[in-house]
């Protein structure tokens, strides 16, 4: 009888025992979707799986058949990070562990972006360093550091030759593709040669500059004269190319938009999204489209208003429609109002552009052959925004902070600085501080700012409970007021897929990226 009463209770704990695990298993199985997978980001296992990625890849070495150069302007590390979060949350995820598709790319590098005469530089500088090979001084276009900034007698003597010139020479195409004015800084580069960034129209030269032969920007686009002219001109600024009595603003009376029309063969010219979906890409030889007086509108805005403007990834798509008709191509494409959301502190604008921007360099990836193109995505130059305070994981990246209890475990509350306000993960080092009022017109390189602000912003912290840092319209707080937020010095990535890509590690100087280009295509 004992025997039969301990076999018994064996059998009957094997089989709760058993029936345990089931319990667990179905339990588990029922609450996977919350369970880290092994091979999440952040595992031992997805380290491990990287690292075999990494070591099976092998370096390209064939000459790229297209090249294209994506300029995130003022795309700081801070903001690539911050996006990273901010589209991941939007997917409903915590963010963290997100990836931009570009941060995909198997090789990454540090470009150092001062100017030859600033630790801090601006765009016309480090834009000219990597489409010529050569660093040159802030505000200066495609012009060596001999040249004197807004100096008339610097005009025409100085000029370095583009990468863009020398591979229409050569009988590639080529494209731009912005956001901005095709005139601004970043495109300029490309194919202007400026002592002075700003003389985007006729109507910005002195009379001095006139007479010593100084061109505008606009007129040197029309006037371009390498190889068979660049197929390809994408952005806004129409008010550079057309005269005063064609609402445009120009004092020579020259319509700059039909004389580009006149100097291209089988070319084109579109003013919408509309007009550009419907013109005939595979007939058009050349195409340029100015879809705004001044610059695009932000990709936010242009959603909510349903403008007439296409995004940035319409535009890539355009381009390369054209382009690969050609047995060789480059292309430069700008996201250029991340820059201009930075100068305004508007952090939520920012982010916004970069998601656009990493959606047109996913949608390029797709359109092109990759072991052919070399594909290169970097900034000119950083910005100063900042990631700080302790907020909890999945915090809303443009949210206050909501720390962690003594335990790890997330607080309801938001956190309070000593003056007893709320405070965001991201803030400016400099700028125009909190700010609710909508200044999407903001130009910090317009000589009016606050021309539709009812008010100059305030220093100091304004920072309520009762504002919302998630909306659209939020401007982060700085540390020191400033009419306009600066950019920031520190080095920016650089993300490469292709031929030669694997030559984009390390840490470089911002020049270097013209000469790997140049190499990668045989553009000697």
């Amino acid at each position: 009888m004992y025997w039969e009463v301990t076999i018994f209770s064996s059998l009957m704990k094997k089989f709760f025992a058993q029936l345990k695990i089931v319990f667990l298993l179905s339990l588990l199985t029922a609450c996977s979707d919350k369970i880290p997978n092994k091979f999440s980001p952040g595992s031992f296992d997805h380290a491990d799986r990287q690292l075999q990625l990494a070591l099976d890849q092998q370096a390209n070495t064939q000459q790229a058949k297209g090249i294209i150069l994506f300029i995130g302007d003022g795309m700081s590390i801070a903001t690539v990070t911050a996006s990273r979060i901010f589209a991941g949350q939007k997917e409903g995820k915590t963010g963290e562990e997100n990836q931009l598709f570009f941060e995909t790319f198997a090789y990454t590098g540090l470009s150092k972006t001062y100017n030859t005469n600033q630790q801090t530089p601006d765009s016309a500088g480090t834009m000219t360093a990597m489409v010529t090979g050569s660093k040159t001084k802030s505000g200066l276009l495609s012009v060596n550091t001999l040249a004197t900034r807004a100096d008339p007698d610097s005009c025409n003597d100085y000029n370095l030759k583009t990468l863009l010139e020398t591979a229409e020479e050569q009988g590639w195409a080529s494209g731009i593709v912005t956001t901005t004015s095709v005139t601004h800084a970043t495109p300029a580069a490309t194919y202007a040669h400026s002592p002075e960034r700003n003389w985007e129209s006729d109507k910005d030269l002195s009379l001095k500059a006139k007479a010593k032969g100084c061109r505008d920007i606009a007129s040197q686009l029309t006037e371009f004269d390498y190889g068979n002219g660049i197929e390809v001109v994408l952005g806004g600024g129409r008010k550079h190319f057309l005269p005063e009595d064609k609402k445009g603003e120009r004092q020579d009376n020259r319509n700059l938009i039909q004389e580009w029309l006149a100097n291209n063969k089988k070319s084109s010219y579109v003013n919408s999204a509309s007009e550009l979906a419907n013109v005939g890409l595979k007939k058009s030889k050349h195409l340029l489209g100015l879809f705004s007086e001044s610059h695009l509108s932000y990709e936010a805005d242009r959603l909510a208003d349903n403008e007439d403007q296409p995004s940035l990834t319409t535009m890539v798509e355009a381009a390369l429609a054209i382009l690969q008709q050609h047995k060789q191509f480059l292309l430069i494409v700008e996201s250029g109002r991340i820059d201009h959301a930075h100068h305004a502190g508007n952090a939520y604008r920012a982010l916004d552009e970069t998601i656009e921007f990493d959606r047109a360099v996913q949608r390029a990836s797709e359109l092109v052959d990759k072991d052919k193109t070399l594909m290169i995505v970097t900034a000119d130059h950083s910005h100063t925004l900042t990631l700080g305070g302790y907020p909890t994981r999945g915090n809303p990246i443009l949210g206050f902070v909501k720390g962690n209890d003594k335990h790890g475990n997330p607080k309801e509350d938001a956190s309070l600085a000593t003056d007893n306000k709320p405070y965001t993960t991201l803030s400016y080092a400099n700028g125009l501080g909190h700010y609710a009022e909508d200044i999407n017109d903001f130009d910090p390189h317009s000589g009016d700012p606050y021309s539709r602000m009812s008010s100059p912003p305030k220093s100091g912290r304004h920072t309520t409970l009762k504002d919302n840092p998630e909306s659209l319209h939020y401007h982060q707080e700085s540390n020191t007021p400033l009419h306009s937020e600066t950019h920031a010095g520190d080095d920016v990535a650089v993300y490469a897929q292709g031929p030669w890509a694997h030559l984009l590690i390390g840490v470089m100087e911002q020049n270097y990226i013209y000469h790997v280009m140049k190499h990668a295509g045989e553009l000697e």
